[in-house]
Order: structure tokens, then sequence, then C-alpha cells
């Protein structure tokens, strides 16, 4: 009897854990051959034994690929330009790291000849969103296997219980975490922590669950002094207060991440709305994240036009924000958001002083070159060439449009036809 043909080959996004174990040897069952894929974006993870358990589960191949540097390059330091955060408080870890492992996916599927991808994500959630949209603008032509959204993976595999049971029939090897019980992600951004007991939002995290960083109430006594200088808005060098200097893109920010986690930097709780209409509870560690956004922005009030920065705010900071959220990255509108980028970041260059105290990020002082800002026009104790009658013609302009509106506020009152609350306001 002739060997059966398989199905196809399929690159699996993979991350050694219980569920894609478990796709992994379902794929192979189904009659795929399956290769695995992993990306290197500085989660803290034990790359070999997840190469030796897929290749012991059945996977034809493992590629493990170093993406680092394009992570922090092509994602973060974008990210900290614009500022980017969603519903002012998720500085996107997650969502930034997706473009980048799609892109390697799909680099790695074209070399393999693989005519599927195929990836863990939950048929709740964001990242099945961010992971296909990013694979179908970067190739159309691919095809997804999504075991998650598939009835006759789900409904074999209801829970927990049942995926640990097909991994002992299939001797997958399978470390208990009973003890934690929540998902996470971790990558040199953050890490996230969401689902089992978090789903309750009234439940206060347990104090174990944070991995990264030192619980603020048991931080330091004492503040650690740094400074980060800036060219284009861009961290260019990190000086600790030791005198250690950092210059390399991925050294600065891995410097920043020991220095926050350390001080209890960068700690969050929150309940967000996810793209498919969910609301979902989730906590999210982001140290070296958290003191880069408190810097730049600090940066960008000494050096950056009063105009250009609002229209930054409005229009780039939310907009990419919400694009690198839904899963947008690979894009024509995130090509032209963030082509802004480097007319808004030209006059960002200078240098901001911190102290790391207690999960706080304290600006002590910042300095620059450039010329947006006169101490002496400022100053409230000499003039520094500034004509205070100027401002009283300044004024009546700007007041013409609310004397009309008030004297037609004042008639309409006189009439007695519209009661107005404490403010004035027609009610």
């Amino acid at each position: 009897m002739a060997p059966t043909q398989p199905k196809g080959r399929v690159l699996l996004a993979y991350s050694g854990g219980l569920d894609t174990s478990c796709i992994l040897a379902w794929l192979i069952e189904q009659g795929y051959e399956v290769v695995c894929f992993m990306a290197d974006v500085g989660q803290e993870e034990d790359f070999e034994a997840a190469r030796k358990k897929a290749l012991s589960v059945g996977a034809l191949k493992f590629h493990l690929e170093d993406m680092k540097r394009e992570f922090v390059e092509q994602l973060i330091y974008p990210a900290v330009q614009a500022n980017c955060i969603y519903e002012g408080v998720y500085l996107l870890g997650t969502s930034l790291a997706r473009p980048v492992i799609a892109r390697g996916m799909i680099s790695i599927a074209e070399k393999e000849g693989c005519d599927y991808v195929s990836h863990g994500c939950t048929g709740k959630g964001n990242d099945q969103v961010r992971f296909e949209l990013a694979f179908y603008g970067l190739k159309p032509s691919i095809k997804v296997i999504a075991p998650w959204r598939i009835p006759e993976f789900y409904q074999r595999f209801p829970g927990r219980s049942s995926l640990l049971a097909y991994a002992a029939e299939k001797k997958i090897p399978v470390v208990q975490t009973a003890s934690k019980p929540w998902s996470t992600d971790e990558n040199l951004f953050h890490i996230s922590y969401e689902a089992g007991i978090l789903e309750d939002p009234n439940t206060t995290p347990p104090a174990d669950m944070w991995k990264l960083t030192t619980d603020p109430l048991h931080a330091p006594a004492e503040p650690e002094r740094l400074q980060i200088e800036f060219k284009t808005g861009l961290p260019v060098k990190v000086t600790t207060a030791a005198g250690q200097t950092y210059t390399d893109s991925v050294e600065i920010f891995l410097a920043l991440n020991q220095l926050a986690r350390k001080h209890g930097v960068g700690r969050i709780d929150i309940v967000e709305n996810r793209f498919i209409g969910v609301k979902s509870r989730g906590c999210y560690e982001s140290p070296a994240a958290t003191i880069l956004r408190r810097a730049h922005m600090d940066l960008e009030g000494l050096t950056l036009d009063r105009n250009v920065r609002a229209l930054r705010d409005q229009f780039v900071t939310v907009h990419l924000s919400n694009i690198l959220y839904n899963g947008y990255f690979f894009s024509p509108e995130r090509e032209f958001v963030t082509s802004c980028l480097p007319a808004s970041q030209r006059t960002v260059n200078g240098t901001v002083r911190l102290a790391l105290y207690k999960g706080n990020v304290i600006v002590e002082g910042r300095f620059s070159d450039e010329k947006l800002y006169d101490e002496k026009e400022s100053s409230m104790d000499e003039l520094g060439g500034f004509e205070p009658t100027d401002t009283s013609g300044f004024i009546r302009i700007e007041s013409i449009r609310l004397r009309k509106w008030g004297a037609a506020n004042i008639q309409k009152g006189q009439a007695g036809t519209e009661p107005k609350d404490v403010y004035g306001t027609r009610v």
C-alpha cells in the first residue's frame, strides 16, 4: 500500500507550551508536515528545551530567529517617538511584537516551501487578528490554520484537562502550572498576564504573579539616577549614576529594563477593550518602556513646536496606537502615519535626567541645544524682549467671538426663555 501523501507543509508558531505542543501533534495527526518556528524577541525562554520538545513531538524542523534588534529598532523606537499608548494606559507590548514575529514566520515559510502557517491564538483574543492580518499583508496567498477556530479541534479539546490527557497519550512532556492559574506573554518590552483568576476584575493579583519587577513597596529606599540622551526622538545614550554608558539600541533597552525592574517601575492592572468587542482584564509589566515614554514626552515639552506636538498627539499618536493594537501594521495607513514621524521628531534632541524610586519615574531636569525655549523670554523677573502691551491686542482679537457669544446669551437670558445651570450653559 502506497504511503499517504501529506496534506501540505505547515509552519507553526511554537511556544513550547501545552497548547502549541498539542497543536503540533494534532496537525501531524491530521496529515500535515509541520515545521516549528520561534522568534527570540527578548523573552526569558529555554530555547534549546523548546527545540528538543518540538522535534520529539514530531516536527520536521525547528527554526529559532533572533529578532530582538528588529523589534527594538523597527517597532519599539517608532512607538516611543509617537508616544504610543492604547486607551491611555496600555503601552502595547504584545501588539508591537506581533508584526516582527509574523514577518519572521513568512520569511521561513517561504524558505521551507510551506503551504500554510498556523498559530495557537484563542478565538476570543486580539492576537489571532494581529497575526493573520500581518500574514495576509505580507503574503496574500498564504493559508492559515487556526485550530482554536476549528470546531473539530475545540470540541475535542474543550479545556485544559482534555489537552493534558492528549499530551499524555502522545507522550508530550508537560510542566504543570496549576499553582499559577493565568496565562502570560513575554518579550523584551513587557510581560502580560491574563485569564484564569484574573478574569474576575476585582481579584487582586497575587504578589508572586509579577515576574519582572520588584514590588514597589519593597524596592530600594534610595532613588537611582540616570540620564537619557535623545536624537530625533530616539534614545541614543543612557548614562547611569555609576558612570556606565550604553549606546547600542538593544543594550540601551536591556539596561533600562534592569534598572526599572529593580525599582518596581512599569506595573499596570487594567480592563481594556479588545478589537473584537470583548472587554478583557490584563496586568502588564513594561519596565524600560515606561521610562522611555516619560523621558521622551518630557523632552518634547522643551524641544517640540506647540502646533506640531498637538497635531502629532491628535493624529499620529492616536491612530498609530490603534493601528498597532488592532493588527494593521502591514497596511497603507500605517505607512502613511509613520511617514509623519521623522518631521515631527526633527527637533527632539537633548538629554533628560531621571530618578527611579519605588515604582515612579521622576524627571529631575532636561537640557537641549534646540532654541525653542528662551529662559529670558519666559522669566517673570525680566522682559527678555517681550512687550506686555502687545498682549492687549492679542486678547482683544481672541475675545471677538466670545463677546458676540456672550452678548447673544445675555439677550436670550433677558427674554427669560432659556434656564441655565451655574456655569451659564443652557439646560
